[in-house]
């Protein structure tokens, strides 16, 4: 994993001085559902990674085994940073972050107890490696948390929310995989646009190439699977995310032409 830019320490850093993490409860919704949220606090000028985190990062994995009434499980993401550093492109975090978690209980009528495995990769002028263990008794009753409500409100705008009015893909295959072009008809946002292509099966995806003429917005990247591994693209379930400074649009699946 490559570096990333911020002030050069003096000494090796632990992962007590870089950061800090809960489970903050949350509160129950009318529907049975739970709102909770990891929240992390990282020291100035360190970066954590987004779902999808480019070339050069490392995606937060979680593991929720050891909870109980547990039935599912969805993290929603706050709209990420791009960050540059020598022509590469990371997507991530700064200083507080908080991912709400959204818990569906196997049983409505019972608190939830959480346990939360969380690995995730934290980086300065260095990298390294974090490893979370966090617990939290979320109780039926409780007034929505600020906080999370705030981390609720800046996940990406839908397509209709956005302006999104058409997408299309074109799929061809490359020698080592498929390239995918992907059209949108959008309106433009403020500064550089980064588009995100996460496909239902793992895969190492490039970077995309952006090119904007107006109101369409056209995003290329490749599809690389594993040496002698085959690949087939699902395009109804292609997630894009189109992402530029304060702005973010996210929208699932791209009708091939």
């Amino acid at each position: 994993m490559h570096a990333q830019t911020g002030p050069v320490s003096q000494t090796p850093a632990s992962q007590a001085d870089v950061l800090q993490a809960e489970l903050r409860p949350g509160w129950r919704m009318a529907d049975g559902r739970q709102m909770a949220a990891l929240h992390l606090h990282l020291a100035p000028h360190w970066k954590t990674y987004w779902r999808a985190p480019g070339d050069a990062g490392i995606p937060p994995e979680f593991d929720w085994a050891g909870s109980q009434n547990l039935g599912s499980v969805k993290v929603h993401w706050p709209s990420p940073e791009v960050f540059d550093f020598q022509g590469m492109k990371t997507i991530g975090y700064r200083q507080d972050v908080v991912l709400p978690v959204e818990i569906t209980p196997a049983d409505p009528a019972q608190p939830v107890l959480l346990n939360a495995a969380v690995l995730l990769g934290v980086c300065n002028d260095i990298c390294m490696p974090a490893s979370l263990a966090l617990s939290a008794t979320l109780s039926q009753t409780g007034a929505p948390d600020p906080m999370i409500e705030t981390a609720l409100a800046e996940t990406p705008l839908s397509a209709a929310e956005a302006g999104l009015s058409e997408v299309t893909c074109k799929v061809e295959e490359i020698e080592d995989g498929l390239r995918v072009t992907a059209r949108l008809a959008l309106p433009p946002a403020t500064g550089p646009e980064t588009v995100v292509m996460e496909p239902e099966t793992p895969v190492w995806v490039s970077d995309a190439e952006v090119t904007r003429a107006g109101n369409a917005l056209t995003a290329v990247a490749d599809f690389v699977p594993p040496p002698g591994a085959s690949y087939q693209l699902d395009p109804t379930q292609l997630r894009l995310t189109v992402l530029a400074e304060g702005h973010a649009m996210e929208t699932t699946g791209c009708p091939v032409e």
